[in-house]
C-alpha cells in the first residue's frame, strides 16, 4: 500500500513537471500566488502529494483538470468513452454486430490503458452481447466473467447485466439448471438486500422465463412473468420493458392463452420498431411464428419464421439462426413436406450439440424421428429419438423429455418391445410430474414491494 502511495506521488510530480516544462512556467510562477516555489519543488520531486485544493489550482495554472494530473487520463476522457459505447451499443442494434464488437474490443483496450474499470466492463458487456449474437458461447461467457470480475465490488445491480449474459449463454449451451441458479440466487440477494433495484430485477425475472419454461417450471415462469409485469412501470429502460413482453408472452403460450400472447408480442414489436433493434425484432415474428404454429396455422408460422430468420442472416446470428430452423422444420413436416424439412435438419445438426443449442438439438432429432417413422424406417426413429433423450437428459429438459418417452415407447410398443416400451413410459411420467419442481429447489424470494 506505502509502495502505490510512493508511485502515485511520483507520477503526479511527473505530470506536474511535465506540463509546468511544456507551458514555459518557473516554479515560482506556477506557484503564485496561493504557494511557493519550494512546494511545487517538492511537489515534482514526489515527496509529497497534492490537496484536493492544490491540484485543482495548478490544474487550472497548467489548463488541464485535476482529474488529468491525478490519473493522468486526459480531461473527459470517461464521458468521450461512455458516448462511444452508446454509439457501439446502437450498432450492435440496428448494424452489423462484427462492426459492433470491433468498435467494443477498441473501447474495452482504451478504458483498460486509463484505468477505467467501469467503462472497460460496460465494453466488455458489448463483447460478449456480440458473441452471443454471433452463438460463440465459449467467448461470451469468458466475456461476462471479465465483466464481473471488474465490478466485483461494485453494487449487486451493476453485475446484473453481465450476470444475465452469462446465465443466458449457458442456457443457449444447454446447462438450464445452471442458468436458473444462476439467476434465482440473484433473484434472492436483490430481493432479501433491503431496497431492491426495480430495472435489475426486471432482467433476471425477463431472463429466467425461458430455462424455467425448458425444465417444464410453467408455474415459476408465470410467477416471474407476473412480477416482472408489476415492475415494469418503475422502469424507464424500453429495451428491458420489450423483452419483457417478448418473454411473458412465452408463459401465456404456455398456458393457452394464445390472444394475449399475441397481444404481449405486438407490443414487443411496436417497441423495437420505434428502437431499430433488429434482432429483438427478429425474435418476435420467431416467436410469433411458434404462435402460429401451435394455433394451426402453418401457412402464416412458416412466414413468421422466414422473416425471423432472414432478418438474423443479415445479422450472422447462427445459433439463433439453427434454432428458428429447427421450428421451420416442424412447419414444414406438419405441411405435409417431409423431404424438405428432412434436408433442412440435416444441414444444420452440425451446428447443433451438447454445447450449444442442446435443447434444439434434441428437437431437430425428434423431428427426424417422426419423419423415419413416416417412411417407416423404424430402426432409424428409434435412433434419433435415442439421441434426443440423452440431448435432451443432459440439458434437464423435462417438458420435452416426458413426450419423447411417450414418442419412443409407441414406437416400441410397434414393434413388439412391450417391456421396454412400459419402462420409457414410466420414465415419461416421471418427467410429468411435478415438472421442474424436484430439482429446483425453493422459488426464489418475492420483491418486498410487490408482496401483499
Amino acid at each position: 500500500m506505502a509502495d502505490d502511495e510512493d508511485d502515485d506521488r511520483l507520477l503526479i510530480g511527473r505530470r506536474i513537471h511535465a506540463l509546468r516544462t511544456e507551458r514555459g512556467l518557473t516554479q515560482r510562477a506556477l506557484a503564485e500566488p496561493a504557494y511557493t516555489a519550494a512546494y511545487v519543488s517538492t511537489l515534482e520531486a514526489g515527496r509529497v502529494r497534492p490537496s484536493e485544493n492544490a491540484l485543482r489550482f495548478f490544474a487550472e495554472r497548467l489548463g488541464t483538470t485535476a482529474e488529468q494530473l491525478a490519473t493522468g487520463r486526459p480531461a473527459h476522457l470517461a464521458t468521450d468513452l461512455r458516448l462511444r459505447l452508446a454509439d457501439a451499443r446502437q450498432t450492435l442494434c440496428t448494424g452489423r454486430s462484427a462492426d459492433a464488437a470491433e468498435r467494443f474490443a477498441g473501447l474495452a483496450d482504451e478504458a483498460g490503458l486509463h484505468g477505467l474499470s467501469q467503462e472497460r466492463a460496460d465494453a466488455l458487456l458489448g463483447l460478449g452481447d456480440c458473441a452471443l449474437e454471433h452463438g460463440e458461447l465459449d467467448l461470451a461467457i469468458g466475456h461476462f466473467e471479465a465483466a464481473e470480475e471488474l465490478l466485483r465490488d461494485a453494487p449487486l445491480p451493476r453485475r446484473v447485466p453481465a450476470l444475465r449474459g452469462r446465465a443466458v449463454a449457458h442456457l443457449l449451451a444447454g446447462d438450464l439448471r445452471y442458468s436458473c441458479y444462476l439467476l434465482e440466487s440473484a433473484i434472492d440477494q436483490l430481493n432479501n438486500g433491503g431496497l431492491p433495484d426495480p430495472q435489475a430485477l426486471l432482467l433476471l425475472y425477463s431472463a429466467v422465463i425461458a430455462p424455467y419454461l425448458d425444465l417444464g417450471a410453467h408455474r415459476r415462469a408465470a410467477q416471474a412473468a407476473e412480477l416482472a409485469l408489476a415492475l415494469a412501470p418503475q422502469v424507464d429502460d424500453p429495451v428491458a420493458v420489450a423483452r419483457l413482453h417478448r418473454s411473458v408472452a412465452r408463459t401465456l403460450l404456455a398456458d393457452g392463452r394464445t390472444a394475449e400472447a399475441d397481444a404481449a408480442l405486438a407490443q414487443a414489436q411496436q417497441l423495437y420498431q420505434q428502437l431499430r433493434i433488429r434482432t429483438e425484432l427478429a425474435h418476435c415474428h420467431w416467436m410469433r411464428g411458434y404462435l402460429r404454429a401451435q394455433h394451426g396455422d402453418l401457412a402464416a408460422a412458416e412466414r413468421e419464421l422466414r422473416t425471423a430468420r432472414e432478418m438474423l442472416t443479415d445479422r450472422q446470428a447462427d445459433l439463433y439462426i439453427r434454432q428458428i430452423e429447427v421450428e421451420l422444420a416442424d412447419v414444414l413436416r406438419r405441411s405435409g413436406r417431409s423431404a424438405e424439412a428432412a434436408e433442412l435438419l440435416a444441414e444444420l445438426l452440425d451446428a447443433l450439440h451438447p454445447h450449444r443449442g442442446a435443447v434444439h438439438a434434441g428437437a431437430a432429432h425428434r423431428l427426424l424421428g417422426l419423419i423415419a417413422e413416416e417412411r417407416g424406417a423404424p430402426d432409424e426413429a428409434e435412433r434419433h429419438y435415442r439421441t434426443a433423450l440423452d440431448l435432451l437428459q443432459q440439458a434437464g429438459a423435462s417438458a420435452d423429455l416426458a413426450d419423447l418417452c411417450r414418442l419412443l415407447g409407441d414406437l416400441l410398443r410397434r414393434t413388439g418391445r412391450l417391456e421396454q416400451a412400459l419402462d420409457t413410459y414410466r420414465a415419461g411420467l416421471g418427467h410429468q410430474s411435478t415438472p421442474g419442481t424436484t430439482t429446483l429447489g425453493p422459488a426464489p424470494a418475492v420483491p418486498p414491494l410487490t408482496e401483499s
